[in-house]
C-alpha cells in the first residue's frame, strides 16, 4: 500500500478497510470500516481533509482532493465510480457517482442521489435525494433513482474487497 503521512497529517484507516497496493492515500484522510480504495485511486488530504464512510468504494483511477477551506466528504454505503474527480464537495450516504464524473467545490450530492457517468456537477450545485444529475454541466432529473440502483453496486464492492483481502497476491514471474 502506498500510504503516506505528510508532516503531522497521518491517514486514519480502519482495520476493516481495504486499500489496494496500487492506490495512494496521503495526509489527512479517514477511511471507515469496510471502505475500499482501488488501483490507481489517489486520495490526497494535504491542505484540508478527506473522509470516506463505511462500506464506500472509491474505484480505479479516481482522484479525491480538498482545499484548505473545503473538505471532501463521502458518506456511508456510497459508490464512487472509476476515474471520478471529487474536489471540496460532499457526497451524502447511499449515493452513487458514476464513472468519469466530476463533482466540484461546495457541491452536495444528497443521500440516495446519483451522478451519471461523465457528468460535471459544477461548484455549489445540489443534487437532491432520489434525483439524477446528468450531462455537462449537470442537469437534474427528479425522482429517477431507486435505492437498489445504489445498494447493489455498493454491496458488491464490500464483498469484492473481502475477496481481495483474502486472495490477492502479486506474481513476480509467470510460470
Amino acid at each position: 500500500m502506498m500510504i503516506y503521512a505528510l508532516g503531522d497529517q497521518v491517514p486514519e484507516i480502519h482495520p476493516d478497510a481495504y486499500v489496494h497496493p496500487d492506490a495512494v492515500v496521503i495526509g489527512n484522510v479517514v477511511l471507515g470500516p469496510e471502505a475500499s480504495v482501488w488501483p490507481g485511486a489517489v486520495l490526497r488530504g494535504d491542505d484540508g481533509w478527506i473522509r470516506i464512510g463505511a462500506r464506500t468504494s472509491v474505484q480505479d483511477g479516481s482522484v479525491l482532493h480538498c482545499t484548505a477551506e473545503l473538505p471532501t466528504i463521502v458518506g456511508d454505503d456510497c459508490v464512487i465510480g472509476h476515474i471520478v474527480h471529487l474536489e471540496g464537495c460532499t457526497v451524502e450516504d447511499r449515493a452513487l457517482v458514476g464513472n468519469g464524473a466530476v463533482v466540484l467545490h461546495r457541491a452536495v450530492v444528497r443521500s440516495g442521489a446519483l451522478v451519471g457517468s461523465n457528468a460535471v456537477v459544477p461548484a455549489g450545485m445540489e443534487v437532491p435525494s432520489g434525483a439524477m444529475a446528468l450531462g455537462v454541466p449537470a442537469r437534474i432529473r427528479e425522482g429517477s433513482v431507486t435505492p437498489e440502483m445504489i445498494s447493489g453496486p455498493a454491496w458488491s464492492y464490500v464483498q469484492r474487497a473481502a475477496r481481495y483481502r483474502r486472495e490477492l497476491r502479486r506474481i513476480e514471474q509467470l510460470p
